[in-house]
């Protein structure tokens, strides 16, 4: 039974297919867009939550685009994932240290302009954007002495993290107070499988 991953690479679903490029298994990609085609009876069967990305792998069926990474690279490039109860913590760690750190500050900007354009509320992207800069401190004073996240080598966490921040773009937020977070990204995002990823749509 083929590997089966459902999204496009302008959503969050670009963090799942960035995961299946970079583990190197062959895979259907199921273009599915997160408004009509992620409501259909038959996507719902999937995912019933109606959202993208969905991951279908023989028996596995996972919703969740973190859930699908860190299965992708345990189960199919495991030095992407290290095997010590300490590294699996970290890599756990930072993971959703992106989805609640960052992800939530930066969609409460991006929720303003697309879905609030006519009527944005400026206090609350304001107060957003304010907010960014103290995690992004954390995140610079932890690359200060390391060029990857979890043990010195690009792993999952790497992906993860630099993944929710490819929203950062669209909000025009600015990093050059974070030399380290710049340079971090700039490593990630020159591998040849984010470049795959984002040409799926």
């Amino acid at each position: 039974m083929a590997t089966t991953i459902y999204g496009v690479s302008r959503s969050r679903a670009i963090r799942s297919l960035w995961a299946i490029e970079e583990v190197g298994i062959e895979y259907v990609h199921v273009a599915t867009h997160f408004f009509r085609e992620s409501k259909t009876d038959e996507y719902l069967g999937v995912n019933p939550n109606g959202r993208i990305p969905a991951l279908v792998d023989d028996d596995v069926t996972l919703f969740e685009s973190m859930a699908i990474n860190l299965y992708l690279a345990r189960k199919y490039k495991p030095e992407l994932y290290p095997n010590s109860a300490e590294l699996e913590a970290q890599i756990n760690q930072w993971s959703v240290w992106g989805i609640s750190e960052i992800e939530f500050l930066q969609m409460q900007v991006i929720i303003q302009i697309m879905l609030h354009k006519d009527n944005m509320n400026q206090r609350a992207m304001d107060e957003a954007i304010e907010a960014l800069p103290r995690p992004m401190k954390v995140l610079d004073e932890h690359l200060e002495t390391r060029d990857y996240l979890v043990g010195n080598r690009f792993t999952i966490a790497d992906l993860n993290v630099s993944s929710v921040m490819l929203l950062l773009d669209m909000i025009k937020f600015d990093l050059s107070d974070f030399p380290n977070v710049v340079d971090w990204q700039t490593r990630c995002y020159a591998r040849e499988s984010l470049a795959r990823a984002q040409a799926l749509d």
